[in-house]
């Protein structure tokens, strides 16, 4: 009986041993899949002339993904030189002129600033506070100070913060908490970002004890 079910705990153990190798790996190459799939679809802009299966005969997997890849390249290259910045700019007034679309664009072109930036501040660092009720703890990323006319009601100094979602993170929750009762994190974003998506089974390992930090 022992040896049964010492076998059979064997058999179980290479078989998880297997999923835990082979979960991640299908995991991923859906990813790429699904990522290199849309991005094939940007071939469907070119002319039918020029497409890819009428030029050569046959459909090449991943070639829009590396059109896109090199068209955004060249543009942020045309772009960093001096020309490149005034018509970027001409192309931003042009646009922002447009009913509807231009406060639309404005928006966006703010919050990709902000995001992708590299001198930007946004999910920069990783906090703890108390959400979605007292003694209940979540992860946030600190995303900068209530503005415009939200300061003239808020009775103490107040950060912004951004409460993703699990196992999205592109989705979550926007909200403004007070400054005393946010915990800095000695954790990097992206292993925050892990905690998050992986439901906090991928904890990050625990830094050394240290003083406690003084409230942001």
């Amino acid at each position: 009986m022992t040896t049964k079910t010492t076998k059979k705990t064997t058999l179980k153990s290479v078989f998880l041993t297997g999923l835990l190798v082979l979960v991640p790996l299908a995991i991923t190459l859906w990813v790429l899949n699904l990522v290199i799939g849309t991005m094939d679809q940007t071939l469907l802009l070119l002319p039918e002339a020029w497409q890819p299966e009428r030029l050569f005969g046959v459909r090449l997997p991943g070639l829009g993904a590396v059109l896109t890849l090199a068209f955004v390249f060249i543009v942020g290259l045309l772009t960093q030189n001096f020309i490149g910045q005034k018509l970027v700019e001409g192309w931003n007034a042009l646009v922002r002129r447009i009913p509807l679309v231009g406060p639309l664009y404005s928006s966006i072109q703010q919050v990709s600033d902000t995001l992708l930036s590299s001198n930007g501040n946004a999910f920069r660092k990783a906090l703890l506070i108390e959400y979605p009720r007292k003694g209940s703890y979540t992860i946030a990323f600190l995303t900068g100070v209530p503005g415009g006319d939200v300061v003239n009601h808020l009775q103490e100094e107040h950060v912004s913060v951004y409460v993703p979602t699990t196992p999205n993170p592109t989705s979550g929750f926007f909200l403004m908490v007070p400054k005393r009762e946010v915990v800095e994190l000695d954790m990097t974003v992206d292993a925050a970002l892990k905690y998050i998506v992986s439901m906090g089974v991928v904890a990050p390992s625990a830094p050394p004890r240290r003083p406690a930090d003084p409230p942001l």
